[in-house]
């Protein structure tokens, strides 16, 4: 199901109401409170883009692998915009880009049973239809851009939950290799050396040689030593 709000504070806050089960989508044309990743607050007009959440309930999940779902995310929201003739890559962890532009950002939250996933939220905000962005953002860029054309925004919503179910059903029936496989291929900036920002500050310089299943980078530094990264401990500093 499809709950359509005009208003909520945001879609994973009112997404954690009981009542919404595996596979409902809630969509909010107005978030007063909208999250995105490092604590970001996530902005968009109303009517324009697609700020919704889906709930899942992957209780075959391990806690240890709950990476493979923001890999199944990821790759069905490439999925998604190929539709449309729209080429994208996955900035680690999640964020998909077209070009050197933002197309797309993800919040993913949590709830445990034991030792395994027992309900996860979906964020998601869509640049679907805007064309004027606030300048102080970054990189920012929507469909209609990339297009020049503008999108019914319920038939977006309605392809992203077609892909991602059949994702989701890619990684509950086993297929994770294949998965790991497409999350890497389709990264942004496999291969290149890229500028990324300690929490401190400071810079270095490495080389983006892929992810583990577990969600930690692997970085080739200019030494020549592999090391892996958590979310919290890099950043990419993007380019202008």
């Amino acid at each position: 199901m499809i709950y359509h709000l005009d208003t909520t504070t945001s879609t994973n806050d009112d997404a954690r109401d009981p009542r919404y089960r595996h596979g409902d989508i809630v969509w909010a044309e107005h978030q007063t409170a909208g999250r995105g990743q490092r604590g970001h607050q996530w902005l968009s007009p109303e009517g324009e883009n697609l700020t919704f959440t889906m709930v899942v309930e992957p209780r075959f999940l391990p806690v240890t692998e709950q990476f493979l779902l923001c890999e199944a995310l990821s790759v069905a929201l490439t999925d998604t915009f190929a539709v449309y003739g729209i080429e994208t890559r996955i900035k680690w962890t999640n964020d998909i880009y077209a070009g050197d532009r933002k197309l797309e950002g993800v919040l993913i939250e949590h709830n445990y049973a034991g030792a395994t996933l027992s309900r996860s939220l979906l964020g998601i905000g869509i640049n679907v239809n805007q064309t004027e962005f606030d300048p102080s953002l970054p990189n920012p860029v929507s469909m209609a851009q990339l297009t020049g054309r503008r999108y019914d925004r319920r038939q977006v919503l309605e392809t992203f939950e077609r892909c991602m179910t059949a994702r989701y059903e890619q990684l509950e029936h086993g297929d994770r290799n294949a998965l790991q496989e497409e999350y890497r291929r389709r990264m942004y900036d496999l291969g290149v050396r890229r500028t990324f920002r300690y929490p401190d500050g400071s810079l270095t310089h490495a080389v983006i040689e892929g992810v583990r299943p577990t969600g930690e980078l692997i970085l080739r530094h200019d030494d020549g030593a592999l090391r892996e990264y958590l979310f919290k401990e890099i950043e990419f500093v993007l380019r202008k």
